[in-house]
């Protein structure tokens, strides 16, 4: 995610991103949140034209924190506060040693990264902010003349495509595109029936906090806490808020008796609570003197103090983000236990062959599956992500508050994961499906990442992630963590064949081909080495495509380890009469296209072509990716009339009367 350069510093160009720009569309993607209102009132500017000395970061880190503005993302926010407890964490999403304001090889940009459905991914911006009169307009640190969160937040809308689109989200997502790592959500209380799309038949409820369970980790672990009502304490949160929990900790009353004290911090940076445990609060009059002074100390701007009993009746539920070594390893929150073996493979239910929907319906065993196989016993945590869809008509379409569910609903599928053990790989499916899985995450959630964690002895178990809906596409990404050695792979059943038998006569025809470093791995069409990729050429003759659908069937298939795709996509060209393969009509659009690159082993395309010449020209999303592909085409070459057993009739008895006549 590159972009140009544009004005000048000391003679010297300064980066300017021509793919995510200082203007309208990198603010907005339909003007459906508050933010709409602030359309011709923003400037965009550089931090050194905002205060005298900018720097990423302050010497004190209270001042880093990071303070809301007038976006609604909350969420990010805290995710953020995570990133400053975890230098390790904060370096790989803001590379350290990027020259700064003042520094000779300063150019006006900056380099973030974040984890996207299984990869690591830069994304490069410049550093003209949004501002209102000459302040910044969204999020901020503490102290004016710090950067970092308003350039994260930046590459942050950047990577959704606008700042509009962080409007409303989930503290879980953010953690996760921050670490590469897991965090689930706890319920607070009971009111998690209505996120159920339906009864499933093996429902278990969202589990409830237990904060004692979290005592192995909790210097390590993120962990935030968010309110869908306005609690009686917190009166001016609103509707939906997310805030902090940056400590907590058992206190001794004067009487004997214990209570356990959270110190929270709300993004807005201010202060939002009337408790017991505010600086002039009844509470403190209840524990000692030189404890309460010590704990009032730790205070800072925005933060304050709440027992367990006002927690537990004020907020609605909490987001746990896993502890992550120096290596990049899990701990288990449940345990501590390091999570020392890895492993992840893409999938997809596709619509007519493996979107099978839930245990309720028939087609279930229809659904990917997937081998877990367990060589000693110990704990394993195995999940189930979803890629995002953005959808073409509302792409942002949420509510003017930020409202979770409604967020969720719009851009993500309802998913499960069960799982049954097996006592050899050569298995009755149907038998097994009958029988109940040894686990399971709760029932179908409108969720990005659904979560199971047993403790399993060793053997063979089956995994089946699933849609609530059949029928439901989407991709998906498997991920199992594990404390003892364990090997994940998908069953592999036999792909869709293309040309439907009913689809009349189709013509197949099978290439191969490579992108090779530095000669025909040329990347997407952002780059302008796109044209050196490979190109195959081929011509429609059946004429039938724009009233019959589809007449090209295209699949791409990557061979390489699922363990190390690349993400693939093709575009279509439509090629001009006389016109080679090396001279493609760069200055128009492709005829079809199937992207965005996904990191997946196949891509496929249906597409209806009118007669003429084309060229396919397959390519991974960065240039130099090397890698041997196979590439399927299709073409209808004769529709297939089919008529019903009535007219069929008429005809027999039409041919029947003709012949009578000529005798």
């Amino acid at each position: 995610m590159n972009g140009a350069v544009g004005e000048e510093r000391g003679g010297e160009a300064l980066f300017e991103d021509q793919h995510f720009p200082s203007d309208d569309t990198s603010l907005f993607c339909d003007r459906s949140t508050p933010i709409a209102r602030l359309q011709g009132e923003i400037t965009w500017r550089r931090p050194q034209e905002i205060c005298h000395s900018p720097a990423l970061f302050h010497d004190k880190i209270s001042l880093c924190h990071a303070k809301q503005g007038l976006l609604g993302d909350c969420w990010f926010l805290c995710a953020c506060t995570f990133l400053l407890k975890n230098k390790q964490l904060l370096n790989k999403v803001l590379p350290p040693e990027q020259p700064q304001w003042g520094d000779s090889r300063y150019r006006g940009s900056f380099q973030f990264s974040f984890w996207q459905q299984g990869h690591w991914t830069d994304v490069t911006i410049d550093d003209r902010l949004p501002c209102i009169n000459s302040t910044l307009c969204f999020s901020r640190c503490q102290t004016s003349s710090a950067f970092w969160v308003a350039l994260l937040e930046k590459a942050y809308a950047k990577l959704h495509g606008s700042y509009e689109r962080l409007w409303a989200g989930q503290v879980s997502e953010a953690l996760v595109d921050f670490t590469g790592g897991l965090a689930e959500r706890w319920s607070l209380g009971v009111a998690e029936e209505e996120q159920r799309p339906e009864q499933d038949s093996d429902q278990v409820s969202r589990r409830s906090l237990d904060l004692k369970l979290l005592y192995p980790v909790k210097e390590e672990c993120a962990l935030s806490c968010a309110t869908h009502s306005s609690p009686g304490g917190a009166s001016e949160l609103g509707q939906y808020h997310a805030l902090n929990v940056m400590e907590w900790v058992e206190v001794q009353r004067v009487s004997g008796s214990k209570v356990l004290l959270l110190r929270i911090r709300n993004p807005w940076g201010r202060g939002c609570w009337g408790g017991a445990w505010t600086g002039s609060g009844l509470g403190w009059s209840s524990v000692d003197p030189v404890c309460a002074s010590e704990l009032q100390a730790r205070v800072a701007e925005g933060e304050f103090w709440l027992d367990e009993t006002e927690f537990l009746s004020q907020f609605d539920d909490v987001t746990v983000g896993y502890p992550i070594t120096d290596e990049g390893q899990l701990k288990s929150i449940y345990t501590g236990n390091l999570l020392m073996h890895q492993h992840q493979l893409a999938g997809r239910w596709m619509g007519g062959h493996s979107a099978g929907g839930s245990r309720n319906c028939s087609s279930y065993s229809s659904n990917p599956k997937f081998w877990l196989r367990v060589c000693g016993r110990g704990e394993v945590l195995v999940s189930l992500l979803q890629h995002r869809k953005w959808r073409a008509a509302d792409h942002c379409a949420h509510a003017t508050l930020e409202d979770s569910k409604n967020t969720t609903h719009q851009h993500y599928q309802a998913i499960a994961l069960h799982m049954w053990k097996v006592e050899k790989r050569r298995f009755h499916l149907s038998r097994t499906l009958n029988k109940p899985p040894c686990a399971s995450t709760h029932c179908h959630a409108f969720e990005r990442e659904v979560v199971l964690r047993e403790q399993l002895e060793p053997g063979y178990y089956l995994l089946i992630p699933s849609t609530y809906q059949p029928g439901a596409e989407a991709r998906f990404l498997i991920r199992a963590f594990s404390s003892s050695a364990t090997s994940l792979s998908a069953l592999k059943s036999p792909a869709p064949t293309l040309p439907l038998e009913t689809d009349g006569e189709w013509e197949t025809s099978y290439f191969r081909g490579s992108w090779v470093e530095g000669r025909t791995a040329g990347g997407s069409r952002n780059f302008l080495s796109h044209w050196q990729n490979p190109c195959f050429p081929f011509t429609v003759c059946d004429e039938s495509a724009v009233t019959s659908g589809a007449n090209v069937r295209i699949t791409l298939h990557q061979r390489r380890p699922d363990t190390d795709l690349h993400p693939i996509g093709f575009h279509i060209y439509k090629c001009s009469e006389g016109e080679s393969e090396k001279t493609l009509p760069r200055d128009e659009d492709p005829a079809a296209s199937c992207v965005p690159h996904c990191h997946t082993q196949d891509v496929s395309l249906a597409c209806g072509l009118s007669p003429g010449a084309y060229a396919i020209v397959p390519s991974t999303y960065r240039p130099d990716c090397s890698a041997n592909f196979t590439l399927s085409l299709a073409r209808r070459i004769r529709r297939k009339v089919v008529k019903s057993k009535e007219s069929l009739g008429r005809a027999i008895q039409e041919i029947s009367h003709i012949s009578v006549m000529q005798s």
